[in-house]
Order: C-alpha cells, then structure tokens, then sequence
C-alpha cells in the first residue's frame, strides 16, 4: 500500500476515535442527539493532527 493511503487511513481511524468519544461523553452528560453531534464536531475541528502524522512518520519510518 502507498504511503499516503496509509497515512490517510491513519487520519480517518484518529479522527473517528475522537468523534465517537465526544458523543459519548456528551450523551454521558446528557445531551441529545443534536448536542451529542455538535460537541463531537466541535471535537473533530480541534483535533490536532501534527501528533498522528509524527506517530505514523515514527512508526514506518517514513516522512511525508
């Protein structure tokens, strides 16, 4: 598999992560469904990516 494909589903399962946990840490404070997605893109948006490319670039020994 090419590197950036690689990288990119390393992005999207990251970016997944976080939107999952802030929906159900906002259901867990209980918000409905509409608050429940506000927060998780809300979450999504901030999410920094420098450390997911850095682990990536770490792990495969590849820099992009």
């Amino acid at each position: 598999m090419a590197i950036p494909l690689e990288l990119a589903e390393t992005v999207r399962e990251a970016c997944l992560c976080t939107l999952f946990q802030a929906y159900e840490s906002a259901g867990v404070s209980g918000l409905r469904a509409a608050g429940r997605w506000e927060i998780a893109v809300q979450a999504l948006r901030s999410r920094d990516l420098r450390p997911v490319v850095a682990g990536f670039q770490r792990d495969t020994g590849n820099v992009t």
